[in-house]
């Protein structure tokens, strides 16, 4: 197992290379200029604009300026933001723990939500409880999750006003009270992502069950007295979990991608929503941080995935 790591992790290295190195170009030669509004301000001069843009290199080739950002990488210094003034590892560390609080507790849900649900359905097919389940699930996937969001708002804070539709991350509040609070304030965000994987899901696992459900050993197993219980949880679902592990790690760039929206909906302070903010501000050195963590975010969970194969399956051999 540390073997086969080691090697994952190996191989990691010249795929984040390569994504780094396509970021960093496709930046540099993208329209717009973190210091164009200094030119257009008539109380700077144009020799303050000139030595900004010296000192951090911006006249430089490209591929210098890809060299200095990754050799400064590699040493922990991840640029300066230009329009928060400030590093861009204290902006990210300060935003990444929402973000993967989202992202985590939405995961845990459509997972609570698609196996029950898919398992139940792909045993009694074509019943009523499988056609809702399937209306529903294509439903919750058919809706995006800007109008499943602003859908709650109306519902839930504007109609009900029984949630929080800002989260805010200064929460004026100790002890119990500020996990309820928080807890309120995250159900909507949590919900409107997790709704929205879980219903992609419990189709992926309707199918894998059925799949499975109907080979030789399930039927042999029911031959020897096994109970049904124990047929499905230690023969069925594991070996049906393969594929839909597999679409879990292929759909996480999805996951972020739904995630910067929903951060934009809720004002939830994560990384989504610093890049949005990067991007109208031309802050070149946060979108390319951020866009390589979650280039880092991706790899680490396929990685996990990986790892999950030899749990579910063993006779997948790691070497």
């Amino acid at each position: 197992m540390t073997r086969y790591l080691l090697r994952r992790l190996l191989i990691a290295v010249p795929s984040l290379l390569g994504i780094s190195l396509v970021l960093f170009v496709v930046l540099a030669l993208a329209p717009g200029d973190p210091f164009g509004e200094l030119a257009t301000n008539p109380n700077v001069p144009p020799e303050v604009g000139a030595a900004l843009r010296a000192k951090f290199g911006l006249d430089d080739p490209i591929g210098l300026r890809y060299l200095r950002w990754l050799i400064a990488m590699l040493h922990g210094d991840w640029g300066f933001s230009f329009a928060s003034r400030m590093d861009v590892d204290t902006l990210i560390l300060q935003r990444l723990p929402a973000t993967l609080f989202v992202i985590g507790s939405s995961q845990v849900l459509a997972l609570m939500i698609a196996l029950p649900v898919g398992v139940f359905s792909a045993t009694r097919p074509y019943s009523i409880f499988d056609q809702i389940a399937t209306v529903l699930a294509f439903i919750g996937f058919s809706l995006p999750t800007f109008f499943t969001g602003i859908l709650f708002i109306l519902l839930f804070s504007i109609y009900l006003d029984w949630l929080p539709f800002v989260f805010r991350a200064d929460i004026d509040a100790t002890g119990w009270h500020w996990y309820w609070e928080q807890f309120r304030q995250a159900v909507m965000p949590v919900a409107v992502l997790g709704l929205f994987q879980g219903a992609s899901w419990t189709r992926y696992v309707r199918s894998a069950v059925l799949d499975v459900i109907r080979l030789d050993y399930v039927t042999t197993a029911r031959a020897k007295g096994l109970a049904e219980r124990m047929i499905l949880v230690k023969h069925v679902l594991r070996n049906a979990l393969i594929p839909v592990v597999t679409l879990v790690a292929l759909q996480m760039p999805a996951v972020f991608g739904g995630a910067i929206v929903t951060e934009q909906i809720f004002r939830i302070p994560g990384i989504g929503s610093l890049l949005i903010s990067a991007i109208l501000a031309n802050d070149t050195p946060v979108i390319m941080a951020v866009t390589f963590v979650f280039a880092c975010l991706v790899i680490l969970f396929n990685l996990a995935a990986d790892i999950l194969y030899g749990w579910l399956d063993p006779r997948i051999a790691y070497r």
